[in-house]
């Protein structure tokens, strides 16, 4: 593989560990309306999905109240849930071994919320760009994030690498030409896989990085 001079981050499940926070933000707006909290599947979709597509999948029982818990979900403050979040704790480690030698994004589902989670815990410096939800008119597994994210910091498919964690991370990096690190998921199909951060450095493309 060729050397690696842009690497892409997903957020949940990779870079923060949000599951928790997921729970509680819908299943907050699921009791606001009367409804039962999500099942484990439902939890699955929420924390790979949009959250405007999330919010439809987890009242597509309840038509009835769809169109009020979007605008619910829309005027919700997402400060609260914050504290359910918690950050992976090689993550800084792997940005300050990543920086100055690659640059390093961010394509995410997450919308309106991104600032907030990178205010949080002060990620701002270690980026060069953030593509969220909001910012592209096809979300992930659609490649639009990181072709914007390509062709905005100058480096082709041959030199770029995505971390992420589900099959949407998959099709996405796959639509953009670019390989895969499955982050925490040994059952993900993708050219590499890792438990930690700093496993990373070890891979093949990285060592070269020396």
């Amino acid at each position: 593989m060729n050397e690696i001079r842009l690497v892409v981050f997903d957020c949940d499940g990779v870079m923060v560990d949000s599951r928790g926070a997921n729970r509680e933000y819908y299943n907050h707006i699921r009791t606001r309306f009367g409804h039962p909290p999500m099942d484990e599947d439902e939890l699955d979709y929420v924390h790979m999905h949009r959250v405007e597509d999330s919010v439809r999948h987890i009242f597509r029982h309840y038509p009835e109240d769809l169109a009020a818990a979007t605008s619910y979900h829309r005027e919700l403050d997402y400060t609260p849930f914050l504290g359910y979040i918690n950050l992976e704790p090689d993550l800084l480690q792997f940005l300050d071994y990543l920086r100055p030698r690659c640059k390093t994004a961010i394509s995410t589902n997450r919308t309106t919320t991104m600032p907030k989670v990178m205010e949080m815990f002060q990620l701002t410096p270690y980026f060069d760009q953030v593509v969220t939800a909001r910012d592209v008119a096809n979300p992930k597994p659609h490649p639009e994030a990181l072709e914007i994210i390509m062709e905005s910091l100058r480096v082709g498919p041959a030199h770029t690498i995505y971390i992420g964690d589900s099959p949407v991370d998959r099709e996405h990096s796959a639509a953009a030409g670019i390989p895969l690190i499955a982050f925490k998921n040994p059952d993900l199909e993708a050219q590499y896989h890792v438990s930690s951060f700093m496993e990373i450095v070890d891979l093949p493309p990285f060592r070269r990085n020396g």
